[in-house]
């Protein structure tokens, strides 16, 4: 049974989640404040953090944060504000989707689902026997589809599931400029909406875990007006 963390002050919006995750027969911690939370976070074996940006004693981009420092379950964040800027910080610190209140119970179900099927799925593929002939490796990057293992230069790269889909996909299209669009698609199974940052977002994270220049990156390359590409 999944283990799912739920972070909000707003008691309301907290027992609704709860409420509809416990339907779904998942085990739901609920915590009210950023000292709750981290108390959890240590001690319990989680599965997916769901994370309100506002809370009374830290934001939910500090407990993000922490997360990320040793785990990389699934982080949805919770948020009030519309602006990009607020979705893009979410998701450059390491979460993995952002739902904006006031917000659908059960879209916000579906999302977990996605997460969590993606994240089992990761799981299961880093515990299992000697891999196949799955990988590509070339210039120093070697990632592995079997083991979803990655390396960079003989270094391990830790990347969330997403990173990984996102970096797979592109090493599968090798030498095509993958849109967007076609990215979010195939990466997170959803519609992609116009304005959508999401895979910009995502980009600019596994750039920044590889140690990638900017403005002149060696792997994932920015074709402007139409997508990203990593050269054959």
């Amino acid at each position: 049974m999944p283990n799912i963390l739920v972070v909000d002050d707003e008691k309301e919006i907290a027992d609704l989640v709860e409420w509809y995750l416990h339907n779904e027969g998942y085990c739901v911690h609920v915590c009210h404040d950023g000292k709750q939370a981290l108390e959890a976070i240590a001690h319990e074996s989680l599965d997916l953090a769901i994370l309100d940006v506002m809370l009374p004693d830290m934001d939910g981009f500090a407990l993000c944060k922490k997360i990320r420092e040793h785990w990389h379950y699934p982080v949805i964040m919770l948020t009030a504000k519309v602006e990009d800027i607020d979705k893009i910080k979410g998701l450059t610190i390491g979460a993995d989707d952002y739902i904006t209140k006031p917000f659908n119970p059960l879209e916000m179900v579906a999302r977990v689902k996605a997460q969590l099927r993606r994240y089992m799925r990761y799981n299961a593929s880093d515990e299992g026997q000697a891999p196949e002939a799955n990988e590509f490796d070339f210039a120093g990057l070697i990632i592995n589809k079997d083991t979803h293992k990655c390396s960079l230069y003989g270094k391990p790269l830790s990347l969330t599931p997403i990173e990984f889909s996102i970096l797979w996909y592109l090493c599968e299209n090798r030498g095509k400029v993958v849109s967007s669009e076609e990215l979010f698609e195939a990466v997170w199974g959803e519609k992609y909406l116009d304005n959508n940052n999401t895979v910009m977002a995502h980009i600019g994270r596994l750039r920044e875990k590889m140690h990638e220049p900017p403005r002149k990156p060696k792997f994932i390359k920015t074709v402007w007006g139409v997508g990203y590409q990593i050269e054959s």
